[in-house]
């Protein structure tokens, strides 16, 4: 429904193709050249994840996330464009595409929520209760 008041908005107002083309432009699902690849190989480096991703413009980083106990890949990882345009070039050719010998998916990177720090845990005291601060004495 939406698309079809949009058409007529569009019809109505006597765009040109030229500035109808700029209005979908402007409306880019990216708003950060940074992009999250998900479905990547074990085996995938940082290095085979550049080579693949540095032909659709001038690529700042490529990061695969490992596990820090095992040092293994996560299947996922981060690519940065110097430009949103790269970035939008990159999606669209690496959507869906075989690396490694396993089908990737691009989509935009959201930015990062932080996290709550963790609580500590209350030590018992010497009677074996323990202080819970909003309601007062409890046992354990």
């Amino acid at each position: 429904m939406a698309f079809v008041s949009n058409f007529r908005r569009v019809i109505s107002n006597g765009l040109t193709r030229t500035s109808l083309l700029s209005q979908v432009r402007d409306s880019s699902t990216l708003t950060t050249p940074r992009l999250f690849v998900s479905g990547l190989s074990r085996m995938t480096t940082d290095e085979k994840l550049k080579e693949a991703f540095s032909p659709f413009g001038q690529l700042l980083e490529a990061n695969v996330i490992t596990d820090r106990a095992s040092g293994r890949s996560k299947g996922f990882g981060f690519v940065r464009y110097a430009t949103i345009e790269d970035a939008e070039r990159a999606q669209q050719g690496m959507n869906a595409k075989y690396l490694d010998g396993w089908v990737i998916f691009v989509d935009p990177a959201k930015p990062r929520e932080p996290r709550p720090r963790p609580q500590p845990e209350p030590e018992a005291s010497q009677t074996g209760f323990r202080v819970n601060k909003t309601v007062g004495w409890c046992g354990n």
